[in-house]
């Protein structure tokens, strides 16, 4: 047995069966236990850090907790690095010559997740989103919930009819969740358009059409849609002065065109009255839902109905029905209009 497996030479290398092992010595073994002692330290202070930047942040903004453990992970990630570099290339001509190997592997077998973490610090440096923004990325619209270092986790919402033909099909017909969660990698925002509802702004601007008959009073028609508007939805009252500083500044929008407004169409069956107006960004489908219910009862009210397409049958071509008998025979009846 002792001829079998010997150690052997000044750095004490593991010889088996007579053939040495290469980089089988003590010294690297040392090396192994203190990388194993650094990664294993590094996680234990990583999960302390996540549990004390969630009780500091259980008291404050949300965001607070993301950016507390984004920034504990990236100093968790550099410490390690630089850790295992120091134990295992001590040598600087060898650490160069490791460092060209690894870029070289790294730019032609991971191109993908190079270009992830690339996307993953252009959405943190760039602001592209938060956790808690709405955005359309990748074509999956949805609410961030978590940001990694190569795919962000979006709860996925459904499209209102408007879009309802865009991919990926959709079973939920309007602005809720489905209750599938989708990782997109980062490297999406080199790609495809990132579309941000909340940014700067939490509120959008959404639309209702409604057609009336031209016989009908369509400027009271134009006022249900009004009052409706201005129950359920946002004026400028309502938003706070930063909001409409931010809309003076950055957008150079008025507070005028915040107020609700309807605008009138005509077309070659009816009149079209689509009611423009603000909300927030959260809980759309519910407005809408009262809004539409606000406004089908002051129609009732006031005797007003909504158009509808429809055929005017202005004459018929005569009809002449013969009766037979069960022989076939011609009967007696016959009936002409």
């Amino acid at each position: 047995m002792g001829n079998w497996i010997q150690v052997v030479g000044p750095q004490h290398a593991l010889q088996l069966f007579g053939i040495r092992l290469v980089g089988v010595d003590l010294v690297n073994a040392k090396k192994l236990l203190f990388s194993v002692v650094l990664v294993a330290f590094l996680l234990l202070l990583r999960q302390i850090l996540g549990f004390l930047s969630r009780r500091s942040a259980s008291l404050a903004y949300h965001r607070v907790e993301f950016w507390l453990r984004q920034t504990t992970s990236i100093a968790v990630a550099v410490i390690g690095l630089i850790g295992l570099l120091s134990i295992w290339f001590d040598n600087p001509a060898r650490l160069t010559t490791a460092l060209g190997l690894v870029t070289a592997g790294l730019a032609f077998a991971l191109q993908r997740v190079v270009t992830a973490f690339a996307g993953y610090l252009l959405i943190l440096r760039g602001n592209t989103f938060h956790v808690g923004d709405r955005i359309v990325m990748g074509a999956v619209r949805g609410d961030v919930i978590a940001i990694g270092f190569l795919q962000t986790t979006i709860m996925e919402m459904g499209q209102p009819p408007s879009v309802q033909s865009a991919d990926p099909d959709m079973w939920v017909k309007g602005r809720q969740y489905s209750g599938r969660l989708v990782s997109v990698t980062n490297a999406k925002v080199f790609d495809d358009a990132v579309y941000n509802y909340t940014r700067d702004f939490p509120y959008i601007w959404d639309e209702m059409s409604l057609p009336v008959p031209y016989n009908s009073n369509w400027t009271a028609a134009r006022q249900v849609l009004l009052d409706a508007a201005k129950t359920h939805t946002v004026n400028a009252s309502q938003l706070s002065e930063a909001s409409l500083t931010i809309l003076d500044e950055r957008f150079a929008l008025k507070r005028a065109e915040i107020e609700p407004s309807v605008f009138v169409r005509l077309t070659d069956n009816w009149i079209e009255l689509s009611l423009r107006f603000l909300v927030q960004t959260h809980g759309v489908r519910d407005v809408k839902s009262r809004m539409s219910a606000d406004i089908l009862a002051g129609f009732d009210q006031l005797g007003l109905s909504v158009a509808s397409g429809t055929y005017d049958i202005v004459g018929l071509p005569p009809v002449r029905v013969e009766m037979v008998d069960k022989n076939g025979a011609p009967a007696s009846n016959t009936f002409h209009s």
